[in-house]
């Protein structure tokens, strides 16, 4: 049986246990989506197509499978390339296919339609790998290389692009896709070392950053059997959710720096050591590990950042657990330290933070099993420094790393998207919701139960407040905003506004009930 490029495409994302694409239609895509009607795939319509990169980002990070985005060439891709990079610098598997110009045009600019010098290179600052399908019989093959990119080492963004005139080709549908390749066991004698190094440890410590967000269970049998203390960066939230040995704190913070300092062993599994988690005020006061197990796919990675006694190069799951069958348990007072580093971080917190881990312990009270989805803004930078996630998955924002702005609303609907069973709350400020207000359209259109919770601080309050610390006069920080409320009701959402935080379980418990689209403004003086 023979099918177009186009209808071959979904027929192949489907057997890759895609269910969901995101993205506008335009004369570009429209051969892409000559097949979608015919299948299993839902298609989701984002109001732009940055929309539609962080609603693919959402769902990654929800799902634990690759989003995927059907743009169109030129200024689709383009508006994509924000929320491709934020997938970059939190390693999120995003696939974005797009089309091009016909192939005997690339490079010639003769003014076509939606026209790039070089669509590819645009894209390749940002992706894992981009790559042009030039002969439709390749499309199998190309799109077994995507996936081998985002699933197979750190993951990320990656990017096909395809010829309008090779979206036409006629092909004989490809086999199903060949199994993933196992990844190569760790080396026995770098697990003996580091299984070593953790015996001879009497104040080991436990680091998991998002790339261990997948690995709980190795995660708790790893912390158990060192009786360590487990710090969790921002992407790493939720993991041993609850658990007395869980530390839910930035490394930014005094308190944290100091159990690390007080580490004669620190297992770092899955985490960058980047500047927006371990260095956040840029002090450089980040403490010198007396020794350190770096766990960590990606050998680039490895070789940066702080110095290791002992690198084990693979996925963390695999390496927690081989390197947990290799100890017994060991009796480090563990629960102890984790506890008075807990308590030393909220006694080192301002009533100003402390009020706002208050407003995220409501949110995780009021509405169990729930998963937190953040833009840039000032509960969420709160919750960076210290909030308990109530599972894995359950708290992730874009506030670090890239640290782009509009990411929570449309990365909300991509999560409730990917997981209906839970309840989603974005957290956005009014200056960044207003870079994508528009999406509460999507989510009207998708029946997606978002609680959009909006802080209404009158502008860039944290901008505003870092420019007056340093003398300088705020300019720019009081952007006017629409009435949310209006807004949504304009959408046909429910809404209501809050003066102050007091009634917010309430308004939580009613926004549930409803399990449609609903909004929450909280005017905060």
């Amino acid at each position: 049986m023979r099918k177009t490029v186009g209808e071959a495409l979904i027929d192949l994302l489907e057997q890759r246990g895609v269910d969901t694409v995101f993205g506008i239609p335009g004369v570009h895509t429209a051969e892409l989506y000559r097949g979608l009607a015919a299948s299993r795939i839902r298609h989701v319509t984002p109001r732009h197509e940055l929309g539609a990169g962080f609603m693919a980002d959402g769902y990654a990070r929800a799902s634990g499978k690759p989003g995927v985005c059907l743009l169109i060439t030129g200024p689709g891709v383009a508006n994509a390339i924000t929320a491709m990079a934020q997938a970059r610098a939190d390693s999120v598997p995003i696939l974005v296919i797009s089309g091009v110009n016909p192939v005997a045009t690339k490079g010639l600019e003769r003014g076509l339609l939606h026209e790039l010098p070089d669509q590819s290179a645009t894209i390749a600052s940002v992706a894992l790998l981009s790559q042009t399908l030039d002969d439709g019989r390749n499309l199998a093959p190309v799109l077994d290389r995507a996936f081998a990119a985002m699933l197979q080492g750190r993951p990320g963004p990656v990017h096909i692009e395809i010829p309008l005139d090779v979206m036409e080709q006629e092909i004989d549908i490809p086999s199903l896709p060949p199994p993933v390749p196992a990844r190569p066991e760790l080396p026995t004698q770098a697990l003996d070392e580091a299984a070593q190094l953790c015996r001879a440890a009497r104040a080991p410590v436990l680091i998991l950053g998002g790339g261990a967000v997948g690995a709980n269970a190795a995660a708790d049998d790893l912390a158990r059997k060192l009786d360590a203390p487990v710090v969790t960066t921002v992407n790493g939230r939720g993991l041993l959710a609850g658990d007395p040995l869980e530390v839910p704190a930035s490394p930014s913070l005094p308190a944290i720096r100091e159990l690390l300092a007080q580490a004669d062993l620190v297992v770092a599994a899955g985490t960058q050591f980047g500047q927006t988690d371990y260095d956040m005020y840029v002090d450089g006061e980040f403490p010198h590990l007396k020794r350190l197990i770096r766990i960590e796919i990606d050998p680039t990675l490895a070789a940066a950042g702080p110095q290791a006694a002992t690198t084990l190069l693979g996925d963390a799951g695999q390496a927690m657990a081989a390197l947990a069958s290799r100890l017994d348990r060991q009796s480090n007072c563990g629960v102890a330290r984790a506890a008075a580093a807990r308590n030393a971080v909220l006694d080192g917190l301002s009533n100003k933070l402390r009020t706002e881990v208050g407003v995220l312990d409501t949110i995780q009270q009021t509405l169990p099993g729930c998963l937190v989805v953040g833009d840039s803004t000032q509960l969420v930078y709160a919750g960076n420094l210290y909030c308990h996630a109530n599972q894995p998955r359950g708290w992730f924002n874009s506030a670090t790393g890239f640290g782009s702005l509009g990411y929570g609303a449309p990365a909300a609907v991509g999560a409730q998207l990917a997981r209906p069973d839970c309840p989603v709350v974005c957290l956005t400020g009014d200056g960044g919701f207003q870079f994508c207000l528009s999406e509460l359209g999507t989510a009207k259109d998708e029946a997606a139960p978002v609680i959009f919770l909006v802080w209404n601080n009158h502008g860039y309050q944290e901008i505003e407040n870092y420019m007056q610390d340093r003398g300088i006069a705020p300019i720019g920080v009081r952007p006017s905003a629409p009435d949310f409320y209006m807004v949504a009701k304009a959408y046909g959402i429910e809404a209501e506004k809050l003066d102050g935080v007091n009634d917010l379980d309430a308004a939580l418990l009613r926004a549930r009930e409803v399990r449609r689209p609903y909004l929450i403004e909280i005017l905060i003086d």
